[in-house]
């Protein structure tokens, strides 16, 4: 927070309150002003553009010299501050469109706006409503000011403040899509951002959807966490953790770009949650922190924005969890593969698989507890096809067709149609194929398509299971032999062809692979239950996260976890208290005014009561450590059966020679020979970083100045600060 209005030792500061400063949108800024001491706010010129703005300040209830800016053109801005006698500060504010981009790079169309909307950026008015909750109930409803119903429980913030239980809920639109935005409110009284209703705790509880796949048309905000939207109705004593936010004294917010199921790129989500939080700056007033919430797409969301975009998250609650998107691409993928394999007519008579043999080189076997392929079969049936470039409407949420059907791509009638899919929904950070990789569509257009982040070159697939002789050498060599891969429309191929570059080494430094080399910055609380069995999630995700922390740093003293017995989400309790431990957890590195670094707080002010812990489903703690493996087993992928650690990052990895007696078992020389063909160049070694395998590069923009893409992105550098400036006689601009 800025410093008070008068009393400082040093020049004039101006410090913009919503937002870095070049990240500005919808031409409003909250702005604050520190001044030397003795210098009344009431003689400083303040400009706008060479245009006056002085009586949009003033000492505020808060005892900061505090104005909103209106009225920025789109581009840059000048806004300085000068006291009597010519010195004062200045800073240059960049201004973006409510409709964007800001960051994400340029927008990808065909985009449907909803009806109503007042431009092509699907621009609609604010709408404003109240809900409230019944007494005897958490369930939140509508709210009629002028007719309140007699059933209104209160609530106590957790800053004592007892109120009302009534919510103002705003649904607006930002970055081409919605926004929602609720908090407790009392009708009729004021509310300014520096003198808000005194139930705020200025604390803001994001919550995010599923899945990850794209949807091109506007979306309703997510809202609801799994204990409450699963199974239908909620499952017996959850409540809602967005309802338990909202009566501690948080502000609740979503965007419909921070869904997966809409969204899954980091930039673009990254993008709407940052509009979003300067916006509710500038209406409700500055943030202490905030806590994310997600499941399932949700969980990859925060998690994969955290990393490349840290700052926007001060707390992580992911429940069956995903790290991200590019790596589990691999588990999916190699699924599709194996099930091509195991049911297709490559399949060899002499080499029958029984389910067991299969399981265990898809990784859903383990000795004790078979999951047998339904996890595969499964993962591969929902997941691979959100990668299919003619898949358009399909997966969208509400089941709408965003695309006409005559526009959509076929690489043999309509080759320049748009290409759905996660890879060219992508573009922007993974960039286009090389001109030595186009197929024939792209020759003919004259582009590239996306470049595909993943290969399987050199993966052993079935390697431990091989070893541990649950396959016969015929099986294994088989196998590699015949298992093939995927071209750029991901339709089956019998060659293995390596990853594109750039686009390999670009999901890494995009985020798009999350390799965990922010994460220390924030504390996770990760909420588990078993594989479901068969919706695909994957229990060995949070401890990959966790490899992968430990991996950067060394320790995983930031993240903790909690098992429960229930499929999928582990508690009905977990979100509601994993929310008040994570608040306990923020307040107690906020308190902490030592010169530690975020990530040496993170660590140290964990509260002692804060560790792993396993329950027995309704919010009893069992145990304060992980749950045995029978309550919640960990099964592999089939890179992990193939040698790669639980990290699971390498997406293409690096290779060494074939070499017939690192083998415990005796090969034909026709099996070798097919080995031979199947690794021309040799076989994964996973002790070496993989091909392009390089750290997430923070805040990163996709686009120039001029609004052209940067494939790959840029570093934005370091947020722009006021900067001393004198102003020349007779005019009234103040020059550096």
């Amino acid at each position: 927070m800025a410093a008070a209005a008068a009393g400082g030792s040093g020049g004039v500061q101006i410090q913009v309150l919503s937002n870095r400063a070049d990240l500005i949108s919808g031409g409003q800024a909250l702005v604050s002003v520190s001044l030397p001491a003795r210098v009344k706010p009431s003689s400083v010129r303040l400009w706008l553009n060479a245009r006056s703005v002085a009586s949009k300040f003033a000492v505020r209830p808060n005892g900061l010299f505090e104005g909103l800016l209106t009225g920025l053109r789109v581009g840059l801005n000048q806004f300085s501050a000068v006291p009597p006698g010519r010195r004062g500060a200045t800073i240059t504010i960049t201004d973006h469109p409510i409709g964007g981009p800001v960051f994400a790079g340029p927008e990808l169309k065909p985009w449907t706006c909803e009806a109503g909307a007042t431009d092509a950026a699907c621009d609609k008015p604010t709408a404003v409503s109240y809900l409230y909750e019944p007494l005897g109930s958490t369930k939140l409803q509508p709210y009629d000011p002028s007719n309140p119903p007699g059933n209104v429980a209160s609530t106590t913030t957790e800053t004592g403040v007892t109120v009302p239980f009534i919510v103002r809920e705003e649904i607006a639109y930002e970055d081409r899509d919605q926004v929602r935005t609720e908090v407790l409110w009392q009708p009729g009284q004021p509310w300014s951002p520096w003198a808000p209703q005194p139930q705020w705790n200025h604390k803001l509880y994001i919550v995010h959807g599923f899945d990850c796949h794209d949807t091109r048309g506007v979306t309703d905000a997510p809202w609801g966490d799994a204990g409450s939207t699963y199974p239908a109705g909620g499952l017996p004593g959850t409540i809602d953790s967005s309802v338990t936010a909202l009566g501690m004294g948080f502000a609740v917010t979503s965007t419909a770009l921070d869904n997966s199921a809409v969204d899954c790129n980091p930039a673009l989500q990254a993008e709407s949650l940052v509009m979003d939080k300067e916006h509710i700056v500038d209406e409700l007033g500055p943030l202490k922190f905030t806590i994310a919430y997600g499941c399932s797409g949700g969980s990859l969301a925060e998690q994969w924005v955290a990393n490349a975009y840290p700052g926007i998250y001060q707390g992580l609650i992911a429940q069956c969890a995903f790290p991200d998107m590019g790596s589990v691409a691999q588990q999916v993928v190699d699924y599709e593969s194996l099930g091509n394999y195991f049911t297709g007519a490559t399949r060899s008579n002499p080499f029958a698989w029984t389910p067991i043999q299969e399981a265990e080189v898809d990784g859903t076997g383990i000795e004790t507890i078979p999951l047998l392929d339904t996890d595969a079969t499964f993962s591969a049936a929902l997941f691979f096809p959100f990668a299919i470039p003619s898949n358009c409407g399909d997966y969208s949420v509400n089941d709408e067709t965003y695309v006409p059907g005559n526009e959509v791509y076929n690489a043999q009638t309509n080759p320049g149609g748009v290409r759905c899919g996660l890879t060219d929904w992508n573009i922007n950070l993974l960039g286009p194929q090389p001109q030595s990789a186009w197929d024939a569509q792209e020759h003919a257009l004259g582009r590239g398509f996306a470049g595909v982040p993943i290969d399987n070159v050199g993966v052993q697939y079935g390697l431990q299971a091989l070893e541990k002789a649950e396959i016969t050498p015929a099986q294994f060599a088989d196998l590699n032999a015949k298992v093939g891969s995927f071209n750029v429309d991901w339709n089956p191929v019998p060659e293995r062809i390596p990853a594109d570059e750039p686009a390999l080494a670009n999901a890494y430094r995009t985020g798009l692979i999350d390799e965990a080399n922010n994460l220390n910055q924030v504390p996770i609380i990760d909420l588990m239950g078993p594989n479901d069995p068969g919706l695909a999630h994957d229990t060995f995700r949070a401890f990959a996260l966790r490899a992968r922390l430990q991996r950067e740093f060394g320790t995983s003293a930031n993240m903790v976890i909690w098992q429960g017995p229930i499929s999928i989400i582990g508690d009905a309790k977990f979100t509601s208290t994993a929310l008040r431990a994570m608040n306990q957890w923020l307040n107690s590195i906020a308190s902490d005014t030592s010169n530690r670094s975020t990530a040496q707080k993170v660590s140290a002010d964990k509260p002692s009561g804060i560790g792993d812990e396993c329950t027995d489903g309704g919010g009893g703690i069992l145990a304060n450590h992980l749950c045995p493996q029978l309550i919640v087993p960990v099964y592999g992928t089939p890179r992990m059966v193939a040698g790669e650690s639980i990290t699971t990052d390498q997406n293409s990895c690096q290779l060494v020679p074939l070499d017939r007696s690192s083998y415990p078992v005796t090969f034909t020389d026709s099996q070798w020979a097919e080995l031979k063909a199947a690794f021309p160049a040799g076989v994964c070694d996973y002790s070496k970083p993989g091909h392009g395998q390089q750290p997430t590069v923070a805040w990163q923009t996709y686009e120039t100045a001029s609004g052209h893409v940067i494939y790959g992105g840029r570093p934005m550098g370091p947020a722009p600060a006021s900067r001393p400036c004198v102003v020349r006689r007779g005019r009234q601009v103040c020059s550096a």
